[in-house]
């Protein structure tokens, strides 16, 4: 359950002029403390500031337990939170990277652990970045067991910084979900994401902000939203995590496919077998603004839109006809926006989308 702040073993007055301030780090943990407590589940053993942090795993729950594990980022979308200065949300889309590629196979996330490296700790911009953590996990229903704060002056600008985390989760052999349960017949659930998420921002800021001329402060009236386009482009990834696994209790789930950098087609690819195809029909939704922005600004191609962007969409569910309806309702009344948006059929391993987005 680390929480610190160091990168040598110096100390006193030298370390400090080294550009390492420790005290800052220590005010920085009480700071983000309450918000990392209020994520700890009942398996957590312990407290804050501990070397490693504990979790006493409840074997009798599982017949067969799996643990899955997954590390990310949230990538270039932090020059965006670094340049307006809000640190509160990117800590959201950390989780939601992590969390939702371990809900894919079926796995509940149990916990996570968060590494932040920072070029100079302003103890507040930390806790809003942690604190933002936190949230998340909160979100997803995991711990936030233990992460490292790293001051690494000369390395990092003092504004600039870079986080990273991983989680651990826990599925049943026999229910982990993917290419072996998918047939030809299945349909495809689409859940709406919140905008771009986390993915495709080094494209966004050369074609919006580089090539666009566009700036962060300003309204862009075909948002249709009295925002800002650094609003637009910090809004946090959505976390699917716990409506997904109430619904695979629910109902029969066959897959779940995150849509991440890869769009569409680069992950929806990922869970299925070289005996089927995918048939995405482009028909049954309309993208965000934010997308025809930036391929209109940035004169994108729609074929490069797609293997970048989720275009609206942040995971899809792949169910029998039998449970489609029942799935839907049940998405939808966690507040989760899903329809039908495809479906399985013979093939040779490939996903096609058809069709065009309503004008």
């Amino acid at each position: 359950m680390t929480r610190t702040s160091r990168d040598a073993k110096e100390e006193g007055s030298s370390y400090r002029a080294a550009g390492v301030d420790i005290e800052a780090g220590d005010r920085a943990v009480e700071l983000m403390r309450s918000k990392v407590k209020k994520t700890f589940r009942p398996e957590v053993v312990g407290n804050i500031g501990g070397f490693a942090g504990l979790f006493a795993f409840d074997t009798d729950k599982y017949k067969k337990p799996v643990l899955a594990s997954s590390t990310d980022g949230v990538g270039t979308k932090l020059a965006i939170a670094q340049q307006m200065d809000i640190h509160d949300t990117v800590g959201v889309d950390l989780v939601a990277m992590v969390v939702d590629d371990l809900v894919v196979c079926g796995a509940e996330p149990l916990f996570l652990q968060d590494y932040v490296a920072i070029g100079k700790v302003v103890p507040e911009k930390v806790a809003d970045i942690v604190g933002g953590i936190a949230d998340g996990c909160r979100w997803a229903g995991c711990a936030l067991l233990g992460g490292e704060t790293a001051e690494h002056p000369g390395l990092l600008e003092p504004g600039e910084y870079d986080i990273a985390a991983t989680g651990i989760g826990v599925v049943d052999a026999d229910s982990i979900l993917g290419v072996e349960r998918i047939k030809a017949g299945d349909q495809i659930i689409a859940l709406a994401s919140s905008g771009l998420h986390s993915n495709g921002y080094s494209l966004v800021r050369h074609a919006l902000l580089a090539g666009g001329k566009m700036r962060l402060d300003q309204e862009i009236p075909e948002l249709g939203k009295q925002r800002t386009l650094g609003e637009e482009l910090l809004t946090p990834t959505t976390i699917y995590a716990k409506a997904c696994l109430e619904v695979i209790g629910e109902c029969e789930v066959h897959a779940l496919a995150h849509i991440t950098g890869g769009g569409l087609p680069g992950n929806v690819v990922r869970v299925i077998g070289e005996d089927v195809d995918v048939v995405i029909d482009r028909a049954t939704w309309r993208p965000q603004p934010i997308f025809d922005l930036i391929g209109t600004v940035g004169r994108v191609t729609r074929a490069e839109m797609e293997r970048t962007f989720n275009m609206g969409v942040g995971m899809v569910v792949v169910v029998p006809p039998s449970d489609v309806d029942r799935a839907v309702a049940s998405f939808s009344a966690k507040g989760v926006n899903a329809w039908v948006t495809g479906e399985i059929v013979s093939g040779t391993g490939t996903v096609r989308l058809v069709d065009e987005h309503p004008a």
